[in-house]
Order: C-alpha cells, then sequence, then structure tokens
C-alpha cells in the first residue's frame, strides 16, 4: 500500500492534533524542562549540533531504545536524503543525496559514504556496524573533504559507543521477537583503580528471517547469527596525558536467500547463499594537553577481516525446469586497513591572528588491502585478486571570528593516493592520483538561539579498474570523482531551548561522476550472469532540503519529524540513464513521530516513516514502489529496569531493498523481469532492560 498525499497530509495532522489535545490535558506545572545538549564528535572539535555549520542528524542512545536499533540500518531512515541498500543479510552500503555503492561483486571498491566507529573504519565492513552498547550516531551530509578525505565523498556517518566511567555501570537487555529472533546484550564499565577505567559489551543475535525455502521444507536460510564484543579501556597516564584504547571482535554467519522466481518471501533454492563476516579491530588515541599552545591527538587503528558471500545464482533446484541451469557464486576476501593520523589542536587561549582564530592541522596516513578468490560454477578455476591503496594527506582548517555575529571556517586537505591491481587474468592497474578538497562555511549568529550559515565543499574519490576480463579496453578504468556542495541552512533554539529546528538547502555538482553499470552475458547451461563496472558520465548533479524538528511539548508528550526532498539528474547520451534520476534516491522522504510519558512509569511512542519510490539501479529503470511505514511502543519502565512491547511495520507493507532487472526464470524463457529483494515484513517484539 501507498500512503498517497492526501492520506498523509492527513495522517499527520491527526496524530499532531491527537498530540497537542494529550498535552493540553496534562499537568503542566513544572515548565522547566528542555531538550537535552547534543554535542558532535565527529569534527576536529567537540561541538554543539546548533554550532556546527552543515546538514547532519544526530541519534542518541534513547532513540535507539525506542527504536529497538541493533543495526545501523535500523536509523538510517531518521535522517533526511540518507537511504541503505543490501542485496546481502544486512544493509552495507549506503547513500547520501543519491550517491553510494549499492553492492559489490568482482571489483574492489573506495565507499562514497565513510562508517567510522570509536576511529575504526569500517567503511567495506559495514555489516558488523551494529549498535552494541552505542551511545551516538551522527550522520554528515555532503562531502567532507576536509575532515576525512577520499572516503567520504557524500558524507560520513560516525559511531561512537559508550566510554568507561567513573563509577561502576552497566545493563542487560534481552528482547524475543517474531520469526524466533532472540537476542541478548550486557554492557558494564567502572573504575579499575584511579587512573584506568575499563568497559565491556557483549552481543548475540539469532533470528531465523522472514524467508521460507519450500524446496528445502526450511525457515531459516535467511537466518541472522551475530555474536560481538567490545572493549575499552581509558588510562589517565599524567594530568596531561589521556590513552584510550579499543578492541572489537564480530563473528557472522548469516543466511543469504532472499530472492525468489515469484517475487515473494518464498525461495526454492537447493543451495542457499550466506554473508559471513569475521571482523577484528583495534584502536588506540592518545591526547596529550601539556603545552599551552596546543593539545596533541595521535591515533592508530587496525581491522582484519575475513568476509564470505555466496548466493544460489539460479534461485531453484537441479531438475526445476528442463531449461533451467544450476550454479553458484562465492566471494572469499580478506580485507585489512590500517590507519595513523597526528592531529595539533589550537589551546583555548591560544588563538593567533589577534587572537581571533583557532586552528587545527594534521597528517593522516590510510592504507587498505583487499584480497579476493571467487569460486564460480562457470569457471574453471577460481578467479583470484590482490588489491592494495595507500594515502597520505596533510590537512588543516582556520575557524575565525569576523566579528561578535560572524565566523568564517576554512579547510584544505591535500592527499596522495597511489592503487595496484592486479589478477590471475593478467590484468595490472597501478594509478597515482594527488586530490584536492576542502571547505568554507560563513555563519552568522543572529542571536544566542539562531543561528544561519552558508557552506561551499569539494570532496573527492580516487578513480580505479574494473576488474572484469570480459569488459572493452574502454570501460576497465574510471577516473577520480569531484563533487561541489552549495549550501545554506539555518539552526534554530525556540522556547527555551524545548524545541529545535534546523533547515538546509543545498545544490551539488559532480564532476566525472562515477556510475555502476552492468552488462550481461549468458551462461553456457543457460541464464544470465551479471558484469558490473564503474564508469564516468558526462554530467550529474542533484540539489534538496533537508528539515528536522524535536520539540518537548511538555513532561508528558515529545514530537519528532524529518523531512528530505531530492531531485537529482543524470546526464550521458550514451548511456540508458541519460537525463533521469540517480539510483537509490528518492525525491522525498519523512519520518513523524510523538514519545508519550503516562506517569507511574508508563510511556508509548507512535511514529511514521515513507518515501518516494526510486530506481534500483543506474542500468535500467525499474523502480521500488512508494510506502509508509507504522511503528509503536509501549512499555512501563522504573529507575532499574523497563518493559517494552513494540511493532515495526504494523499495518505489514511490502519494501523493497534491491532490485536487479534481468532474465533467471526458465518458465518464461528467460525473459528480462524485474526480482526484488523485500524488506523486513511486520515484527512485533518484546523487550527487557535492566540497569545496574
Amino acid at each position: 500500500m501507498t500512503l498517497k498525499p492526501a492520506v498523509f497530509i492527513k495522517s499527520t495532522l491527526t496524530l499532531a492534533v491527537l498530540s497537542a489535545n494529550y498535552a493540553l490535558a496534562a499537568n503542566d506545572a513544572d515548565n522547566n524542562f528542555s531538550l537535552p545538549a547534543i554535542v558532535v564528535t565527529s569534527g576536529f572539535r567537540g561541538a554543539a549540533i546548533q554550532e556546527v555549520p552543515t546538514s547532519l542528524t544526530v541519534v542518541n542512545d534513547q532513540v535507539m531504545e525506542e527504536r529497538n536499533a541493533d543495526h545501523l540500518e535500523d536509523l538510517i531512515n531518521l535522517a533526511p536524503n540518507v537511504n541503505s541498500s543490501s542485496g546481502a543479510s544486512r544493509a552495507k552500503y549506503f547513500q547520501i543525496r543519491g550517491i553510494g555503492e549499492r553492492s559489490q561483486f568482482i571489483g574492489p571498491i573506495n565507499p562514497s559514504v565513510g562508517v567510522i566507529m570509536d576511529g575504526i573504519d569500517m567503511s567495506n565492513i559495514g555489516g558488523a556496524a551494529t549498535m552494541l552498547d552505542a551511545q551516538q550516531v551522527e550522520i554528515l551530509r555532503g562531502p567532507q573533504g576536509t575532515l576525512y578525505g577520499a572516503n567520504a565523498l557524500a558524507g560520513l556517518i560516525n559511531i561512537r559507543s559508550n566510554d568507561p566511567t567513573t563509577v561502576t555501570t552497566g545493563n542487560i537487555e534481552t528482547t524475543i521477537s517474531t520469526y524466533n529472533t532472540r537476542r541478548l546484550s550486557a554492557a558494564v564499565g567502572g573504575p579499575i583503580n584511579d587512573s584506568v577505567g575499563y568497559r565491556v559489551a557483549f552481543e548475540s543475535n539469532k533470528s531465523d528471517g522472514f524467508t521460507e525455502n519450500d524446496y528445502l521444507n526450511k525457515d531459516n536460510t535467511n537466518n541472522i547469527d551475530e555474536a560481538l564484543f567490545r572493549g575499552k579501556l581509558r588510562i589517565e597516564a599524567s594530568d596531561y596525558h589521556m590513552i584510550d584504547l579499543t578492541a572489537f571482535y564480530a563473528n557472522i554467519d548469516n543466511g543469504y536467500d532472499a530472492f525468489s522466481l515469484d517475487n515473494t518471501r518464498t525461495t526454492l533454492s537447493d543451495e542457499p547463499g550466506h554473508d559471513r563476516q569475521e571482523t577484528s579491530a583495534f584502536a588506540a588515541k592518545s591526547t596529550w594537553t601539556g603545552h599551552d599552545a596546543f593539545t596533541l591527538e595521535t591515533s592508530l587503528s587496525y581491522s582484519d577481516s575475513d568476509l564470505e558471500y555466496g548466493y544460489d545464482e539460479d534461485w531453484a533446484y537441479d531438475g526445476f525446469h528442463p531449461w533451467g541451469y544450476n550454479s553458484f557464486d562465492n566471494y572469499i576476501r580478506n580485507n585489512k586497513t590500517t590507519t595513523a593520523e597526528a592531529r595539533l589542536i589550537s589551546a583555548p587561549n591560544a588563538e593567533i591572528f589577534n587572537a581571533t582564530t583557532t586552528w587545527v592541522t594534521g597528517l593522516y596516513y590510510y592504507n587498505r588491502s583487499s584480497d579476493l578468490q571467487r569460486q564460480y560454477t562457470y569457471l574453471p578455476n577460481d578467479f583470484t585478486s590482490e588489491y592494495d591503496t595507500t594515502r597520505i594527506s596533510a590537512y588543516g582548517e582556520f575557524e575565525t571570528s569576523l566579528s561578535e555575529q560572524y565566523i568564517l571556517t576554512t579547510g584544505l586537505r591535500i592527499e596522495h593516493s597511489e592503487s595496484e591491481y592486479k589478477d590471475n587474468d593478467g590484468a595490472f592497474s597501478n594509478p597515482e592520483d594527488l586530490l584536492v578538497g576542502g571547505r568554507a562555511a560563513l555563519e552568522y549568529l543572529v542571536n544566542q538561539n539562531t543561528t544561519i550559515y552558508g557552506l561551499i565543499s569539494r570532496g573527492y574519490k580516487v578513480g580505479g579498474y574494473n576488474a572484469n576480463g570480459s569488459l572493452p579496453d574502454s570501460l576497465k578504468e574510471f577516473d577520480t570523482e569531484y563533487l561541489w556542495n552549495y549550501e545554506v541552512g539555518s539552526k534554530n533554539n525556540w522556547m527555551n531551548n524545548r524545541l529545535q529546528t534546523q533547515i538546509s538547502l543545498f545544490y551539488q555538482q559532480r564532476e566525472n561522476a562515477q556510475i555502476k553499470g552492468y552488462r550481461t552475458i549468458a551462461n553456457p547451461g543457460g541464464g544470465t550472469s551479471f558484469i558490473d563496472f564503474v564508469g564516468n558520465t558526462d554530467e550529474a548533479y542533484s540539489y534538496g532540503l533537508e528539515a528536522e524538528a524535536r520539540w518537548e511539548v511538555n513532561t508528558s508528550v515529545s514530537l519528532f519529524g524529518s523531512l528530505g526532498l531530492l531531485n537529482t539528474k543524470l546526464e550521458d547520451s550514451s548511456a540508458a540513464f541519460d537525463g533521469r534520476e540517480a539510483a537509490q534516491a528518492p525525491s522525498y522522504q519523512y519520518t513523524l513521530g510523538a514519545n508519550f510519558n503516562h506517569g507511574q512509569g508508563w510511556f508509548s511512542g507512535i511514529d511514521i516513516e515513507g518515501k518516494d519510490e526510486f530506481y534500483f539501479s543506474d542500468s535500467h529503470n525499474q523502480t521500488s514502489e512508494a510506502y509508509t511505514l507504522l511503528n509503536a511502543r509501549l512499555g512501563y519502565k522504573t529507575k532499574d529496569w523497563s518493559v517494552t512491547l513494540w511493532g515495526k511495520n504494523l499495518t505489514d507493507e511490502d519494501t523493497y531493498v534491491r532490485g536487479f532487472y534481468f532474465g533467471n526464470d526458465p518458465r518464461t524463457g528467460y525473459a528480462d523481469t524485474l526480482y526484488t529483494q523485500l524488506g523486513a515484513p511486520r515484527q512485533l517484539g518484546l523487550t527487557a532492560k535492566m540497569n545496574f
């Protein structure tokens, strides 16, 4: 069911009226309340969200709990113009303002959207981006050329977990829900001695999934089976020196049996696929404040991930049809990522240029290696490849108070990138590039509650090599992409900080936009296989609006909402997508919700979220359907424990997280057909949590 505009307006007004009536009826004797302060930590300095001159969304632990979120994919729809795609057991690929990857097969990819978790680069291993003991998720829209460089062309997602505390605290949480879903998590932290604190967290997440395999008579071939651990230490080495250590481990053994020849949640696969990941990661950060002029921050991170992704290519069993074929495609990767950074940040009262300007400067090192082994039915020998990329960058940023009301921020990043690719087909590529990005932002402080800003920023994404010998030479390599972003916005506090709003308008121009394409080839035994590749289009641009609001009406009612409007355009006279919108870029998406405190420990909440239809791919013109989802929760809590009954997608709408268009059904003579991976159906669950 698609929510028509009139129905959406009616639903919105009804929710608003009910909330307002509830608010007026509530006992409002105590008016001394306000929204909690939100500090953004993904920048060079921690800053209040109202002071950061860019469009961003911050999701705190309270909102994560309200949504019963256990993975980043459960939060993405809260952020305007931010989406995710699957084609796997989890959403691994993210798109901001219509820019971002949607899948990975043979070729190495450099992500358009960076994902950082506790200082660890998770951009290529997003399946492990869980909300285990998470404190805050920050989603920055637009290029982060100064802050992060090549892996943040479209934006950055920063996940921060709870730090060690000076007193012992912890929690245990368990969830049971439909589809035999069971989740258990626990976290505890506190002081070891006067100088060392710790925090450890663990989670086990299991589910049979939403697919039934009629051929194998199983209901768990698309299952979830995840175990995660995180440990943190905070060491006060001296009065001027703080050391933070983080260790992370993920063991994921999920099934992947999501596509059906009949576009349902019932499959006929005789070899159900899998989506496995084992990640070990470590991060260390040192903060030294022993100099009057600056703070020295140094950091180091390393991750080692073994990934295995495989699927039944024919989606059926041997003998399903006289014209049928039977094949399996499997990708085994080992990804290693190392980062190192040294940063100087000006200390308070150490401003330069007549005490008007704070400054930051730093050096950054990045190395990623990715070794692939592809096992495929129609390959006589396994395909293997090796990819290695190294980047070294220098950056700096000034924040200048031009007057009491105007602040100018200017930043520049220069990055040298060198990659090497080779495979057992004899292909070799060794591109090298010098990349330049940055930003200039002007803030106007209207008063203590209102800030207006204008922003120009430039991001980049390195070129690369298409790893497939079946492609012509003209498609083997693709060039570096640059993105110019022009943005104006306003951030406001109203009603003594009971209402917070932010709104931005943006225009983005892409140079040498990297667009994913596909070619299909006939299998020897029947059916069709994909050849995916990346090419550069002639011209691409986008523009739109992003708005968010949160209102503490009184101590009993809070309202929240967001709206994203997006118009994208791709132009290339030689391509099928010429003159149309980019893939995974709905023209609108929104959320609207209310939370209620009924007193004596009882609480409830309701929200709707929706988005317009969108193209599944840049290589064909098939689209999803627009949808609206209804979620609700009811619970009881005390100081030490809580119980919540919740429901997601209560009207059981069909949503789509991935779509392909090709011939794969022998019953139709392998006629081209849209095949879709369906999102989660209605889910009902119960979550209990104890704090100590």
